[in-house]
């Protein structure tokens, strides 16, 4: 498998602030990779570091074979960032005619027009649109140079939830059509319902990194929701890792083995009822996997 990207042993400081901490990975061609971790965590500076606009303190980046900051290897990058920043006079199909014309095979206007909705809007000074229709134009200059990787940092902030599930598909067109996107996102839906590997960051460090199916099952094999008169019980039971407390006065444990906590249930007379067993969200995963022991 191809790697479009490398991070070698990368550290990055801000002073005194250490914002990637002795990185080391690769993004491969072909795939759609989700970066998660709470704010803070390095996602942003990786990814600055990946488009040339900042250098590693320590180790190295390398960027389709050369390096990050050199322009012509970055012809073959393609970026959205967190804040979208437009020339308000231009029009949006001005505005897409001049960053296609940075490239050598542009997509044709009307054609990312149709794939990201954006053909009422081609008239349009970008001004005057919506903070969600400038998101999507933002999220579509991304992939209007055809390029190798794409990198998406929060690509639907600030869009509903049909807006949402419209640049998704859109996204996801485009990975069919050739293109290895890494996309950030606080709505982890998103990263579910689009990525097939998923790393997980926090403080600066990689902390995960697999398929979405092995990070989901990395929390604790599955989870248990119960009612019990005797919670704290349930949560000393060998294989119980976690337990929350549900608004209903039900209860949920994150457990590695839930036959085996079942099984111990019923052999210590613990009273239960309306169990019922599921497996892990990715919320809950991430939650478990960036959640902080108490010092």
């Amino acid at each position: 498998m191809t790697t479009l990207a490398h991070f070698e042993n990368v550290t990055r400081r801000f002073g005194d602030v250490t914002a990637l901490d002795d990185v080391t990975l690769d993004i491969e061609a072909g795939r759609i990779v989700g970066l998660l971790g709470p704010n803070g965590a390095g996602k942003t500076t990786l990814l600055s570091l990946l488009q040339g606009l900042r250098r590693p303190t320590s180790g190295s980046v390398t960027l389709l074979g050369g390096s990050p900051s050199d322009f012509r290897v970055r012809a073959n990058l393609g970026s959205t960032p967190q804040e979208t920043a437009l020339p308000e006079a231009l029009k949006v199909g001005e505005i897409i005619r001049f960053v296609g014309a940075h490239f050598e095979n542009p997509m044709p206007v009307d054609e990312i027009a149709a794939e990201f909705g954006l053909e009422k809007m081609l008239g349009r000074q970008s001004g005057a649109l919506s903070g969600g229709q400038k998101r999507r134009l933002s999220v579509a200059l991304a992939f209007v140079g055809h390029p190798r990787l794409v990198l998406l940092d929060e690509p639907t902030t600030g869009l509903d939830v049909d807006a949402r599930h419209v640049l998704w598909q859109a996204v996801r067109r485009q990975h069919e059509r050739g293109a290895t996107v890494v996309v950030t996102s606080h709505y982890l839906e998103e990263i579910e319902a689009l990525a097939e590997r998923v790393i997980v960051m926090d403080e600066g460090r990689v902390i995960a990194d697999d398929s979405l199916h092995a990070i989901v099952g990395q929390v604790a094999g599955r989870m248990l929701r119960l009612s019990t008169p005797q919670p704290d019980a349930v949560a000393m039971l060998p294989g119980v890792v976690r337990h929350e407390y549900e608004a209903d006065g039900s209860h949920t444990y994150f457990v590695h083995d839930g036959d085996a906590v079942i099984t111990a249930l019923v052999q210590r007379g613990i009273p239960f009822s309306d169990l019922s067993v599921r497996g892990a969200t990715l919320e809950e995963a991430f939650l478990a996997l960036t959640e902080k022991t108490p010092a």
